[in-house]
């Protein structure tokens, strides 16, 4: 891209976090509040997210994603971002929550700056607990534009105290686990509702979903899809 203006408004690709705690007997939602200066959706309550950063891909990852979650990403995608989208998730819901998903253990080579604290405490991100669960791209016209793929993590497979937020940065407030019948009660994004329809549906089922709902806004039709295995990648 050229300008400042054009790089904006291009889609980038993004990861987001729901981690469900308690999910067989009283569900919640790890969610916090944007600001309200932020660019992109402020004041609205939403999960742990954000886009992903070029070095994502390099990060080491202890295991990878699951191997249905992987081939579901590849749908409708020019490229594999499997990796680079775990990474994410991971160093997204490390930042903004102070929660680790990783498993014990040492970097190989150097360690980026922003993934420091979490190497200092002894763990390598994993991302076999997370499950693709949901993707949409936001509608044109909008101050920023994601090409969001979320993942679903049972919060028993978070290291440390489920509570402790202090490391979390200044990008969400309000931290906290939100019961899941209670969620739409927040001021909420349209699609954070649409996903935690999803949610509510998947409690019950810990295995990852073999069809994924898609929510693909183009710049001439928004479209509700399915990933499923069925269509080749575009």
């Amino acid at each position: 891209m050229t300008s400042t203006t054009q790089d904006k408004t291009a889609i980038r690709n993004a990861a987001t976090v729901i981690a469900l705690r308690d999910r067989m007997g009283d569900p919640h939602v790890l969610m916090g509040q944007r600001g309200a200066k932020a660019a992109f959706m402020p004041n609205k309550f939403v999960f742990p997210g954000g886009a992903v950063d070029a070095a994502d891909a390099a990060v080491p990852l202890a295991r990878p994603l699951p191997a249905v979650c992987a081939e579901r990403l590849l749908e409708d995608s020019a490229e594999n971002l499997a990796h680079a989208l775990a990474a994410a998730a991971i160093r997204e819901l490390w930042e903004e929550t102070g929660l680790i998903l990783g498993q014990p253990g040492a970097w190989q080579g150097e360690v980026p700056s922003d993934w420091a604290g979490f190497a200092d405490r002894g763990y390598v991100p994993a991302a076999h607990p997370l499950q693709f669960v949901f993707r949409a791209i936001t509608p044109p016209g909008r101050p920023r534009r994601f090409d969001a793929r979320f993942f679903l993590v049972d919060a028993e497979e978070i290291a440390g105290d489920l509570d402790d937020f202090s490391e979390a940065c200044d990008e969400l407030s309000h931290l906290q686990w939100v019961p899941l019948n209670e969620a739409r009660h927040f001021d909420l994004p349209f699609i954070t509702e649409v996903v935690l329809a999803e949610i509510a549906a998947r409690t019950q089922d810990r295995e990852p979903p073999h069809s994924v709902p898609f929510f693909r806004n183009d710049d001439e039709e928004s479209l509700f899809l399915r990933l499923n295995g069925t269509r080749p990648p575009q």
